[in-house]
This record gives structure tokens, C-alpha cells and sequence, in this order.
């Protein structure tokens, strides 16, 4: 993001404290960090004390690198060795304890003379610190980390607006329409509303529209020109601010930022496939990954498989390992797969995703359709294939096929799984099919978009100079 002039009186006095309870979605509020202290705000993360091993060669060089940002921990209230996949206990107990234990952080941080807190900023996976907040006295801002259309849909949703009438029922015959996303099927909305929710889940939702209201700024993770007649749809309900893409400068070819990048992963990059990119033909790999938390059937594995191969076309595959502990059911890949299909791709168990999308060779992306990878695809102006499952990814599926227009949405069978033939066939038709050319003129019309976004004066750039002014009181 561009630096604004700042005096040293005001950079003293703005101070924001950011809030992240899950790992999960600490990325976007770190590039927001430093977004923020690029333009002389201080700032300080506050985290669960369990991602502390978790951040990776971060002690030392973030400090040098990043004065303004300060890390502070606090306790989400489990025992160290508690199973953290079990979400509904840990958004009790989050609530609960971690609100506690949040508010005596806050408590320190303000005492004794020490710089006072202009606003706190959560995701909608902490909905509860829109209440601390407010029994400091102090105004918070929710950084919505997934698409303005997400939330549209969400708080319509949640509030009975139109396209969801009171009376409506969820069924595979309804055709709905919502601004800024036209003809949306069930099965392209957020499978958090769906009939078959898990309770925690819908009232995750409901808190999380909640906290939007006691919120004074929505902040969204995204751009204006990706989403405009979804932002501005909701100016007449509730406003929300695009200040994203919320991703690392060098995507956006920012050269000289890289080592300034702050990211957290739990998994180490595997370098070895970016000097593999290095020998494949321009626009001829398919990128495969579906992200940190899906996590691929056998029947899914085996079908992936066979359609990279039967391609006959480069492909990188990350396909990572279960987590330590996990008890979930972990595919493997086929037998002599990896012998098989040696001369033509590579498969690996994490890269750098930004910095493979960037790459010449890369042809398209095989994604989940989870809004970090949306974004990083559309910033990179790769055409894409989006195999979605559960949460937001179906919404940003339609998006990317049928608003965005920048690639194809994977149609599964009765039991839920694509098909390696119907794989295959997107791939084709993303690459050289008879819509490839539009598709990739729009991903490149996306990338020069974003870029210009978060330049100084760009439309990014200036919802985040006026919230600045906003919370430092200076409008």
C-alpha cells in the first residue's frame, strides 16, 4: 500500500490494536498491519497464546523490519494439548474466556500512562470483541476476510432482506437474485445458511452480522472495481469499505518489498518447485491446491490424479499432509503415480503459493475457491478452475465463473465428487477452449485493477487514508 505523509504528533497519537483468535486467518490482518504501519500507525497484534510456535522465524526479523507493530498473547482459555479442530468448543470457549483474558490485555496495554487504544479491529471469527470493545469505550472496525459478496449475502440472510424472504425455503427450484450477483442457485451460497448447518456454525453467523452493526467501519478484503455493485448495494444497508487485495507487495509487482512480507504458514515452503517452474514452457502448468484446512477424500485423490495425467500437461500438486494429530480420513495418491507421471509434473507438500501464481509458467489454477486463493489468483490474472466444498467457496465459485468471468466452476455427481472426465474438460476449456482468450483478457484486466487499487490514490489506498483520519479524529 502507498505511504501517506504523516507528522510525528499524529503518528503517536494513533494507535490500533488488531485482534486474531484463529491462525487460520492471521495472514490478511498481518498484511493489514503493515499496511497500517506503513502510513505511521502503531500497532499492536494481539493473538492466542497457542500461535506462538506457530510463527515461524518471526521473532527477530519482524521487529527489525516492522518497529510499529508490536505482538502481544492472550489465552483462549483451553489447555495447551485440547483438540482445536473441535470448533464449537472453541468458539464457547473463546467467547467465554478468551473475551476475559482480552480484556485484561486491553487493561495492560491502556494503564499507566501508556499509549491509548484508538481502535480495535476483529474478524468474524471473534465476534465477541466487538463487546470488549465496547466496555472499554473504544470503537472497533470488522475486516470482513472473505468477498463483499459473502457478507451481502450473509446479512440479508440473517435479516430477512430481499432476495431472502422470511418464508423462504432453501431448496435446489429456488433462483435467487441478489445485487451485484444475479441468478444465484442454492448451490451457490454460503453452505452456512443451509438447513444443514451445524447450530455453532449459524450462530457463528448470526454473531458475526451481529458485531457488523456494533461496529462503526466494515472493512472489507477486497477491491471497489472487483466488487462494485455488491459494495455499492449495501451502502443503503451497511456500508462496508474495500481496502484489500490484502496480499504480499510483490504479487502486486511491487519490487524491493519482499523481504518486508509478513506471512505465517504451517507448513515449509518446498523451493524446489519454483526452479521446476523455471524449466516448463510459458502458460503450460496447472497449479493444484485446495489450502490448509481441505482435506481430499481417496475417490477425490485418485480422480485428481487420473486428470493430470490423462491432461498431458505439466502440473504442480500440493497436496499436503494431515495435521499432527488429526483423526480424519487421509487419501494417498495412486500407486505408481509419482512414477508415472515423472516426466511431465511435481507434486509437493507446501510451496508459496503467491509466488507460484506469479510465475510465467503457470497456465491455471485448480483451487477450492477459498476467498486467500480467489484473491491471490485474480491479483496474479491466472485463469482458474474451482472445485469448491463448504463455507464461502461455493459463492466464490459463481463469482469467479460468472461474474468475474475469469474461469470455470467443476460440476460433481450425485455422491458430491467430480468426475476425472468433467476435470479434465474445465482444465481444457480453461486453457484452449473457445472462452480461454476472454478469460484470460479479464484475469489480466483484474491484475492491472488491483494493482492500481492500493497505489496512492487508488480506491483501496483512499478507504484506507480515510479511516486512518477517522480513528485518529483528524475528520
Amino acid at each position: 500500500m502507498a505511504a501517506a505523509a504523516a507528522t510525528a504528533d499524529e503518528e503517536q497519537q494513533v494507535h490500533v490494536l488488531l485482534v486474531v483468535v484463529l491462525q487460520a486467518h492471521m495472514n490478511p490482518m498481518l498484511k493489514f498491519a503493515t499496511c497500517l504501519a506503513s502510513k505511521g500507525v502503531y500497532i499492536t497484534l494481539a493473538t492466542t497464546e497457542t500461535a506462538r510456535d506457530t510463527l515461524l522465524n518471526f521473532d527477530t526479523t519482524f521487529t527489525i523490519l516492522h518497529p510499529k507493530i508490536h505482538l502481544e498473547f492472550f489465552s483462549d482459555g483451553l489447555a495447551a494439548e485440547f483438540n482445536r479442530e473441535k470448533g464449537a468448543d472453541v468458539l464457547t470457549t473463546l467467547q467465554v474466556s478468551g473475551s476475559k483474558n482480552l480484556s485484561n490485555l486491553i487493561k495492560n496495554l491502556t494503564s499507566d500512562n501508556k499509549l491509548a487504544i484508538s481502535c480495535i479491529i476483529f474478524n468474524p471469527f471473534g465476534p465477541w470483541v466487538a463487546d470488549v470493545a465496547a466496555d472499554h469505550g473504544i470503537p472497533c472496525a470488522l475486516l470482513w476476510n472473505q468477498s463483499c459478496a459473502t457478507f451481502s449475502l450473509l446479512y440479508r440472510y440473517a435479516k430477512k432482506i430481499e432476495p431472502f424472504d422470511p418464508n423462504l425455503e432453501l431448496n435446489a427450484k429456488n433462483i435467487l437474485d441478489c445485487p451485484g450477483i444475479p441468478n444465484i442457485e442454492v448451490g451457490d451460497l454460503p453452505t452456512t445458511v443451509l438447513p444443514s448447518t451445524p447450530f455453532h456454525f449459524k450462530k457463528l453467523i448470526s454473531d458475526s452480522v451481529g458485531s457488523s452493526e456494533k461496529a462503526k467501519w466494515v472493512l472489507g478484503n477486497s477491491f471497489y472495481e472487483l466488487e462494485k455493485g455488491i459494495v455499492d448495494s449495501m451502502e443503503s444497508l451497511i456500508p462496508i469499505r474495500p481496502i484489500g487485495p490484502l496480499v504480499s507487495p510483490f504479487i502486486l509487482g511491487r519490487a524491493g518489498e519482499d523481504d518486508e512480507t509478513l506471512h505465517i504458514d504451517m507448513y515449509e515452503a518446498e523451493d524446489s518447485c519454483i526452479e521446476w517452474l523455471n524449466r516448463q514452457p510459458i502458460s503450460s502448468v496447472v497449479y493444484v491446491s485446495f489450502g490448509r484446512v481441505t482435506v481430499l477424500s481417496q475417490t477425490q485423490i485418485d480422480n485428481i490424479a487420473l486428470a493430470l495425467k490423462t491432461s498431458k500437461r505439466p502440473f504442480l500438486w500440493v497436496l499436503k499432509p494431515p495435521a499432527e494429530g488429526s483423526k480424519m480420513e487421509v487419501g494417498e495418491l495412486p500407486l505408481r503415480f509419482l512414477e508415472e507421471t515423472r516426466e511431465m509434473g511435481m507434486v509437493v507438500n507446501w510451496c508459496s503459493q503467491e509466488k507460484v501464481l506469479m510465475h510465467k509458467a503457470v497456465a491455471c489454477f485448480l483451487t477450492h475457491g477459498g476467498w486467500n486463493s480467489t484473491l491471490e489468483t485474480v491479483v496474479s490474472g491466472v485463469p482458474v478452475v474451482v472445485y469448491p466444498e463448504w463455507t464461502d467457496q461455493p459463492t466464490n465459485a459463481k463469482l469467479l465463473a460468472d461474474v468475474f468471468g475469469v474461469g470455470v466452476r467443476i460440476r460433481v455427481g450425485e455422491d458430491g465428487v467430480a468426475s476425472s472426465e468433467e476435470m479434465r474438460r474445465c482444465i481444457a476449456e480453461v486453457v484452449e477452449g473457445p472462452r480461454a482468450e476472454g478469460m484470460k483478457r479479464r484475469a489480466k484486466e483484474f491484475k492491472a485493477a488491483a494493482k492500481k487499487s492500493v497505489e496512492g490514490g487508488g480506491s483501496s489506498d483512499r478507504n484506507i487514508d480515510q479511516f486512518i483520519s477517522e480513528i485518529s479524529g483528524k475528520s
